[in-house]
């Protein structure tokens, strides 16, 4: 009785070519923390420039708060934390996961 292998592959053995390479490739392009991290960039800074210059109407409304602004500072913050973490934890293909098809 041995200790059982550690495996230390990201793929497993019967994943082979070309199939597991696109099948990865399309788990990073559609990784949801790229696109809700990419919306929050695009958003926040739509929000930010809507918030530099306030009329007095929004500014009465928010109670003096230049509400605009600090959220949209905001969501780019958090937009490029998504962003950056997502870097040194790529997203991996679940082991049972069906393959795609070759066009």
């Amino acid at each position: 009785m041995g200790r059982p292998r550690r495996r230390t592959a990201l793929r497993p053995p019967s994943c082979r070519g070309s199939r597991w390479r696109k099948s990865a490739t399309a788990a990073r392009l559609f990784d949801i923390r790229r696109i809700i991290g990419g919306l929050f960039v695009v958003y926040g800074v739509i929000v930010t420039i809507a918030g530099i210059n306030p009329s007095e109407a929004d500014l009465k409304k928010a109670e003096g708060v230049h509400i605009n602004l600090w959220t949209g500072l905001a969501m780019p913050a958090l937009g490029l934390f998504l962003l950056v973490r997502m870097k040194p934890r790529p997203a991996r293909v679940p082991a049972g996961a069906p393959d795609t098809p070759e066009s």
